[in-house]
């Protein structure tokens, strides 16, 4: 057969098109999945960003630079930040005890730590509150020693980090567990101490899931209110939450100023994500080279 008689090749990206696709029903799937996000997601998202503009650029100006609202938005995110930072070894160590040690009562622990997914976010603050009000049976001897817990800032970070620390210990746990010992065993037997075979083998084995995990108890922290509100004494310019200042202005009738308050917690919420996204991608790009 001569090389005139030989069927010529398709387009290089007809080939490409007419390809069958890895995964079948993948532009159904594809379409219900862009469908659900923009009514679920977009659609609520642009709606909060394009009500604030109600009041002119100066107006939403005027109404995030208004000192309650900016320590709101300072109280919520700090405390939010600081509580996660503080369930990082919390949880690291709930982890390892819960992966490593067999003990009675374990499956009792491992589902206590389960409780504030389960618990309704109102009910932990009217317990956090009993326990540690001034009369309370924790609250009372910190009292008489000078330390007030209940109604403050310290209240408000003791309540973000009772619902945090789940998001941190589920992170972790599965990575421990799918932790090769032998790795350990390996850098134990060429001599290394137990601090260095957790500062070189273990933690970088675990850090992408700490940083996951604190991502998503900071950003459960953020928008918390139920567990916060009780125990928080709700003082404006001292301990009031942002999400407790969004609430008053809808009871109002202010949504254009709830809504600017929503859409500054929005865009501070996203750029934090972003830049402990950007962190794990670094330590991913590190850990494969």
């Amino acid at each position: 057969m001569t090389a005139a008689a030989l069927p010529s090749a398709p387009p290089r990206s007809r080939r490409r098109w007419k390809q069958p696709s890895i995964l079948p029903g993948f532009p159904l799937a594809m379409g219900w999945t862009l469908t659900w996000l923009g009514l679920i997601v977009v659609l609520p998202l642009t709606a909060l960003i394009l009500r604030p503009w109600e009041l002119g650029v100066g107006g939403v100006w005027a109404t995030l630079t208004e000192p309650r609202v900016l320590a709101a938005l300072r109280l919520s995110f700090g405390a939010a930040a600081l509580a996660a930072l503080t369930n990082l070894p919390l949880g690291l160590l709930v982890a390892w005890t819960l992966t490593r040690y067999e003990f009675p009562g374990r499956r009792i622990v491992d589902a206590i730590v389960d409780l504030p997914f389960a618990l309704p976010t109102a009910v932990a603050g009217i317990a956090l509150t009993a326990l540690y009000a001034p009369t309370g049976p924790l609250g009372a001897p910190l009292a008489a020693a000078g330390i007030q817990v209940a109604y403050t800032p310290v209240g408000i970070y003791l309540a973000l980090m009772f619902i945090g620390l789940p998001f941190v210990v589920r992170t972790v746990q599965p990575v421990l567990q799918d932790l090769d010992r032998e790795v350990e065993e390996a850098a134990q037997t060429l001599g290394a101490t137990h601090l260095q075979r957790f500062a070189l083998v273990i933690l970088p084995a675990v850090l992408p899931a700490l940083i996951s995990g604190f991502s998503l108890a900071f950003a459960r922290a953020v928008g918390e209110y139920g567990s916060v509100i009780f125990i928080a004494g709700n003082m404006p310019l001292k301990s009031e939450i942002a999400p407790l200042l969004i609430v008053i202005k809808l009871e109002q009738y202010d949504y254009a100023g709830a809504a600017a308050v929503g859409l500054a917690m929005l865009v501070i919420s996203f750029g934090a994500l972003l830049a402990v996204n950007g962190l794990q991608l670094l330590l991913a790009r590190r850990g494969r080279a």
